[in-house]
């Protein structure tokens, strides 16, 4: 294998976390009362280490990117190296537990999206770095694998010292300190927030709706 392509199968990328089925509405229920000595492994295992192995796979690695791309669906993208995106795609960027948005995009301009909470376009998205192609929906995965089977054609260990020294000027940024810094804030917030993440759908058989998704949804 010499490229990795991620990609959604179905209308979206990725809507990110569940954090409204049935399964994790029961699942949360369980673990009501959870002590934070608990919680804090658990969900850095699920939600940080995990995203920075995919950034260091020793390949090269692109996120192909139709439909909605929210949240924890931002943190995959992110995680690739590259990311291709379909004219219909839109992004919902948070301060969640892999935060790479100001790596992303910038501190001012991470600042300036999020504290409005809005989701932003494809060409948005291209325009601030986080997308590097935009394609129209039906020529995506065409334009995408024609780009990896050039990149292909390069020689494997070459590919790999490029992306380790790439990587590596953003680690001697601090990069890992600060992905673990921001989860560490999250955590804090998380034990303290007395407001209501999701509330009850309306529709016989939907998933209950995350408060924040609905109001950046409102702002489009």
């Amino acid at each position: 294998m010499r490229v990795i392509i991620l990609r959604g199968l179905g209308p979206h990328f990725s809507a990110g976390h569940d954090l409204g089925s049935p399964d994790i509405v029961a699942l949360r229920a369980e673990r009501e009362g959870e002590t934070m000595g608990s919680r804090y492994p658990r969900t850095r295992g699920i939600d940080v280490e995990p995203h920075l192995r995919f950034r260091n796979i020793g390949k090269p690695t692109i996120a192909m990117v139709h439909g909605q791309c929210v949240y924890a669906s931002w943190m995959l993208a992110s995680a690739m190296d590259l990311v291709f995106a379909a004219e219909d795609a839109t992004f919902l960027a948070t301060n969640f537990a892999y935060f790479s948005v100001p790596w992303d995009i910038g501190a001012r301009r991470a600042k300036h999206l999020m504290f409005e909470g809005r989701f932003i376009d494809a060409r948005t998205a291209e325009a601030y770095g986080f997308v590097q192609a935009v394609y129209p929906p039906e020529k995506l995965e065409e334009e995408t694998l024609a780009y990896a089977r050039r990149v292909a054609e390069n020689d494997p260990f070459q590919l790999r010292m490029m992306k380790h020294s790439i990587n590596q000027m953003q680690e001697i940024q601090g990069f890992t300190p600060h992905i673990m810094s921001s989860f560490s804030d999250r955590m804090v917030r998380a034990a303290n927030t007395e407001t209501p993440i999701t509330v009850a759908n309306d529709e016989p058989g939907k998933r209950r709706l995350y408060i924040s998704v609905e109001r950046a949804k409102a702002r489009e």
